[in-house]
């Protein structure tokens, strides 16, 4: 006997002795190009606990291109991203706001808010035996970054500390209200997520983070939990420094690199936070033995299992190899079966 996805997610996220480890496969369109045969048959075989809403609007956004194709994409915030590789995300290196005086023509896009209640709460229902995330993704730092260009902002903490707080703020009301409104949907959880760490350390100093930054995540989660949704976040690199910060927010699932901070410096963590993945996809996905894959999946275990607290999430994405996808489901799998 098992229980269904959702059930085992709840479960896990609540410490409560699921009967099996909930599992999630995130499939970046790189991998239906290079291996549709092997993705598919990783969805046939290994079905995800965790899904994505559709972002289901009432309202036209307004982007231009295709962000996962060769060439330019602009999002519905205006922002522009260059793309040199097809089935992935590029990188944006237009700033649109180059100077300050183009903040009097900003403006936060509205047509995300226009919600399709009925058809994303329809989808909910017909999907009722998995646990469904909101596809609304608040990203404060990211968005300032992808409107001011990575290098500017840097310089923004210590220049224009005062402009850069005003558009920060435009962007978190905004986040915050598209987070209210998908709490009224029968979503489960809340996403959010910011790439915070750089190798071996944040991006910034911990303390203007947590100056800065932590009361915007406290907001968010605060917005789920007053409406009895789970948050989820992702963040990649190392953000060892932040982790406790992190779980005093209140944040339930976090999707990190946990093999870029060493699973030994977080096994302190277990039983506070719920590791949401993830297998390394810079050495192990890539490089690794499927014999060796068992090993890893059973270290994550070992070290950071107790109660619940797993979420065995990998991403197909590039580099990947398809066997070692296939070897990391099929070991985690094996738990309480």
């Amino acid at each position: 006997m098992v229980d269904n996805g959702k059930k085992s997610v709840i479960k896990t996220l609540e410490f409560d002795n699921p009967i099996q480890i909930p599992i999630q496969l995130w499939d970046l369109p790189w991998a239906e190009i290079h291996y549709p045969n092997e993705l598919n048959y990783i969805k046939r075989k290994f079905p995800s606990d965790i899904i994505s809403s559709p972002d289901l609007l009432s309202k036209t956004i307004k982007t231009k291109g295709n962000e996962y194709k060769i060439g330019e994409y602009v999002d519905e915030w205006g922002c522009i991203f260059e793309n040199k590789q097809d089935g992935i995300i590029g990188e944006v290196k237009k700033s649109i706001i180059k100077t300050w005086d183009d903040l009097e023509g900003f403006k936060v896009p509205e047509e995300l808010l226009s919600l399709d209640f009925s058809n994303i709460n329809s989808f909910c229902r017909q999907n009722s035996d998995k646990f469904i995330v909101s596809p609304c993704c608040a990203r404060p730092f990211e968005r300032i970054q992808f409107l001011r260009g990575s290098e500017t902002i840097y310089m923004d903490f210590y220049e224009s500390i005062d402009k850069l707080m005003s558009l920060l703020k435009t962007i978190h009301d905004f986040n915050c209200r598209r987070l209210e409104y998908w709490a009224k949907t029968n979503v489960d959880a809340l996403f959010i997520m910011d790439d915070w760490g750089a190798q071996n350390s944040l991006l910034i100093s911990p303390e203007l983070w947590k100056e800065i930054f932590k009361p915007l995540y406290q907001e968010y989660a605060d917005i789920a939990h007053k409406n009895n949704k789970y948050i989820f976040m992702h963040s990649d690199g190392n953000i060892l420094s932040v982790i406790p910060d992190l779980i005093e927010i209140g944040i339930d699932a976090l999707n990190s690199q946990i093999f870029a901070m060493g699973i030994n410096n977080l096994t302190k963590f277990k039983g506070e936070i719920t590791f949401w993945g993830e297998v390394d996809r810079q050495n192990i996905l890539p490089n690794y033995s499927s014999r060796d894959i068992a090993n890893v999946v059973r270290e994550i275990y070992n070290k950071l299992y107790i109660n619940g607290g797993i979420i065995g999430q990998c991403e197909f994405g590039p580099g990947a190899k398809p066997e070692n996808v296939i070897a990391v489901f099929d070991e985690w799998k094996k738990y309480f079966s």
